[in-house]
């Protein structure tokens, strides 16, 4: 006797594939304890075997019956379902969340923009001598115009700022307050990402800080595909329009991507970045490989032997 299981359930057939007996499942929790019932038909029928690939064919036609065709459909649709809500992981969250970042970080730049010509026609002097938008919002929002042009050491009367009504200021108090509240959604967010992070891969993140790490994981794809990518591949990521363009036209090939974005990159000579990209796409393929595969925790040794070649 054959023992043939399915989505539909679990049926034994005989030597001729007529069905001999069956336990269909009712609902998808049946089909996901579909080892138990194996189990009960198994203890229920001795020497059941895999049906050959004759015998298979024409256990498959005894399906073909419509009694079949709606419990098929709807156990089917099912199942996708389930799959597509436990396709959801860490990766998604991070990919979300980066590009959520990458979001504020324009909308805020737009806007602290504007908030700086508005401010400006009221207290132009103190708008151009703070560069920090952060601090720049921070500040107004604190702080009266007295006091703000006592902090860079202007007198009042020397200002070449109009005198706004308070129902002139209100309106800017109040752009200050919404680009206020998108910097503390960054934050917050930033907070998230790394919270994940030091669970997810954690050594990565030590190698890379949070923001790269994640735009890493975004621009792979997953931790899974990044541990997969060499280490030449690594360092280009991002940079995939010089790349082409090199292999094209024969322009000068790009010496890194998105690892520019990296703290060391800013501390080392320009003549050194070539050689620096490298080895942090080294270190970044190796963390990548033991977060992934859930090894021990390197991520502090692998930085540290980067700073010190480095330094």
């Amino acid at each position: 006797m054959y023992l043939f299981s399915s989505i539909l359930g679990v049926f034994v057939f005989d030597e001729e594939s007529k069905l001999i007996d069956s336990m269909e499942f009712n609902d998808l929790g049946d089909y996901q304890n579909r080892e138990e019932y194996t189990a009960k038909i198994k203890n229920k029928h001795k020497n059941l075997r895999e049906p050959d690939e004759a015998a298979f064919k024409k256990i498959l036609t005894h399906f073909k019956d419509k009694k079949y065709h709606t419990k098929f459909h709807e156990m089917n649709l099912a199942i996708t379902k389930l799959g597509v809500k436990n396709s959801v992981n860490e990766d998604n969250l991070i990919i979300q969340s980066i590009k959520l970042i990458d979001e504020l970080d324009k909308s805020i730049n737009l806007l602290a923009k504007r908030l700086r010509d508005w401010y400006g026609l009221y207290n132009p002097e103190f708008s151009s001598s703070v560069h920090d938008h952060e601090k720049f919002v921070s500040e107004i929002l604190d702080s009266s115009k007295d006091e703000l042009l006592k902090k860079i050491n202007v007198v009042r009367k020397d200002s070449m700022g109009a005198d706004f009504e308070q129902e002139n200021l209100e309106p800017v108090k109040s752009l200050a307050h919404r680009v206020h509240d998108l910097y503390q959604l960054r934050k917050s967010n930033l907070d998230y990402i790394s919270s994940i992070m030091d669970v997810y891969c954690p050594n990565t993140k030590a190698v890379c800080d949070v923001i790269l790490a994640a735009k890493l994981v975004e621009h792979a794809g997953s931790l899974k595909r990044l541990s997969l990518l060499p280490a030449s591949t690594i360092q280009i990521l991002g940079a995939e329009k010089a790349l082409f363009r090199h292999m094209k036209t024969g322009a000068k090939s790009p010496k890194h991507g998105l690892i520019i974005g990296h703290s060391l990159m800013a501390a080392t000579p320009m003549h050194l970045h070539g050689k620096l990209a490298r080895a942090l796409a080294d270190k970044i393929s190796i963390a990548a490989k033991v977060d992934y595969f859930q090894g021990q925790f390197i991520g502090d040794k692998l930085r540290k032997e980067l700073e010190e070649k480095f330094k």
